[in-house]
């Protein structure tokens, strides 16, 4: 099998959001002219979010990468690394959006601006992310289960 193991997803999931954290709270604090804690309790909200459905994401495009090419997601070329990166970005707007108007207390069309600006940054963001991730921690082809050799 050529996906990475359930704990190695969690693994990934923690640190990537924990670095957008770092990275992202200041700003939208700063751009939104918003306080410190309640930029970063936002943020937080956002991350629970995004830590329940980035997994789901990477993994089916994983499993969907592997079956069309028989590629493991290490060895994923750039182009299908922007795909990635931008197709889970562009997602998370479905599960973020709702969140913004509710917990930030942007109407619509702000909250919309706001998700927006977000998916930009982060997308970029997760492209060198994963490309970093990647290379650290490289998925390991493991033999099938029942298989004699």
């Amino acid at each position: 099998m050529g996906l990475r193991t359930f704990r190695d997803r969690i693994v990934q999931t923690i640190l990537y959001e924990a670095g957008g954290l770092v990275v992202v709270t200041p700003l939208y604090a700063a751009v939104m002219d918003r306080g410190a804690v309640e930029s970063a309790g936002l943020m937080l909200a956002l991350s629970a979010a995004v830590l329940v459905w980035a997994p789901l994401h990477n993994s089916a495009f994983d499993l969907i990468d592997l079956r069309l090419t028989g590629r493991v997601a290490s060895d994923r070329p750039r182009g299908l690394r922007v795909v990635h990166a931008a197709s889970c970005e562009l997602s998370t707007l479905v599960v973020t959006l709702p969140i913004l108007v509710w917990i930030g207390g942007h109407c619509l069309g702000a909250a919309l601006a706001v998700d927006l600006g977000l998916t930009v940054g982060y997308t970029v963001y997760a492209y060198g992310f994963f490309v970093f991730y990647d290379w650290w921690r490289p998925v390991r082809l493991r033999p099938a289960r029942g298989r004699i050799r």
